[in-house]
């Protein structure tokens, strides 16, 4: 069998959940599939992880995206007879002469859902292709039960058969290291001398970073913490800024720009506690970073989050200033129970590899191939 797969991505929105996604389910799968063939669209520089005796590359500009989606992938799929085609962003880029078995990755619904948080360019072309590729493809994956229900809620006439689960996974680069050194290295990288409290996740008002900045506004007189905030500050970061200089936050919240994968961990390993209160998540990735470096973590009570951290976070309700607040002062108050729900959180965490999403992947590609 030949199977074809969209990997543009893993350049193109590199650092991001389908980013991370893409690379992470095609490398495994290049590594546990010792059958089929693989043909990858790719873009940009390229990496030779992926290039060996079952792969062609085929190599795609960005700049003429839509004469490769609707002219060169059809012809190229019907010419070299590939058995099947996946895409993992959300579907888009599929075109309906596609003729061979279709699967997509559906991460979440979130522009049906909360379209205020994602672009209008975005939400427009969204919106106009999902009941397309909901319609012509022949699987879908998804990363979670929760995303699950969504699909079906706003697309009943989808054959539930056809939808696997298979949930995401941290990197291996995530893992326990020497917390008092992770502290004292943030420490001097961003010019503070205090213990901290960290929130990973960008700044979409779904992403809810502005609850943590009102709740450590309360805590403030409890504490000496400071909260270390991570992310570009674009648009709504520089709003952030601008709130905590009206609450007299400058010298408690720390934002630090954009910071490389590679720091991640040290930043995980080195807080006293993560917080997570986002309004929506098709999986979460970030909690699960946070637990594989065995740190306790603070998250939300909705949606696919509790099903990703069962009760090996403190959950709260996200809206809920007030109990963000009483969970953050909990936490910070006991050594004991941050590292009770840190233990617990690393555990849960050890069920979640990439190697499992791979391998539930090719077992749902094996299945829409078998279909008739």
């Amino acid at each position: 069998m030949r199977i074809a797969v969209d990997a543009r991505g893993i350049n193109w929105y590199k650092g991001t959940g389908i980013g991370t996604y893409t690379y992470n389910v095609l490398k495994n799968l290049l590594s546990i599939d010792l059958e089929n063939d693989y043909s990858i669209f790719w873009s940009g520089p390229i990496s030779k992880e992926f290039t060996n005796d079952k792969t062609e590359v085929i190599m795609a500009s960005r700049r003429h995206q839509r004469f490769f989606e609707n002219i060169y992938f059809p012809n190229y799929l019907y010419d070299k007879k590939v058995d099947l085609y996946h895409i993992p962003q959300n579907g888009i880029g599929l075109n309906d002469q596609i003729n061979c078995k279709k699967i997509v990755t559906i991460h979440d619904l979130i522009p049906y859902i909360m379209p205020e948080t994602v672009g209008k360019g975005y939400l427009k072309k969204f919106l106009s292709d999902m009941p397309k590729i909901m319609e012509s493809c022949d699987g879908i994956l998804t990363v979670s039960e929760y995303s699950k229900k969504d699909i079906l809620k706003f697309f009943p006439s989808v054959d539930e058969s056809k939808i696997f689960v298979t949930p995401l996974a941290a990197d291996t680069s995530f893992m326990p290291l020497d917390k008092a050194q992770c502290r004292k290295i943030t420490n001097d990288r961003f010019n503070f001398n205090t213990e901290f409290l960290l929130y990973i996740g960008g700044f979409s008002t779904r992403k809810n970073a502005l609850g943590i900045i009102q709740a450590f506004n309360k805590l403030r007189k409890d504490t000496d913490l400071s909260l270390v905030i991570v992310g570009s500050l674009r648009d709504e970061g520089m709003k952030l800024v601008d709130i905590c200089k009206e609450l007299n936050l400058e010298d408690r919240v720390i934002f630090t720009g954009f910071v490389e994968d590679s720091f991640l961990p040290i930043l995980y390993n080195g807080c006293q506690v993560f917080i997570y209160p986002s309004l929506y998540e098709g999986f979460g990735l970030p909690p699960l970073e946070a637990m594989s470096c065995k740190t306790p973590v603070i998250t939300s009570s909705v949606t696919s989050i509790p099903e990703v951290v069962l009760d090996t976070a403190l959950l709260i309700n996200p809206l809920s200033s007030q109990e963000l607040y009483e969970a953050m002062g909990k936490l910070i108050s006991s050594k004991e129970a941050r590292e009770s729900l840190a233990l617990k959180g690393y555990e849960r965490s050890k069920l979640f590899n990439w190697q499992k999403t791979s391998e539930a992947t090719l077992k749902a590609y094996n299945a829409v191939l078998s279909q008739v």
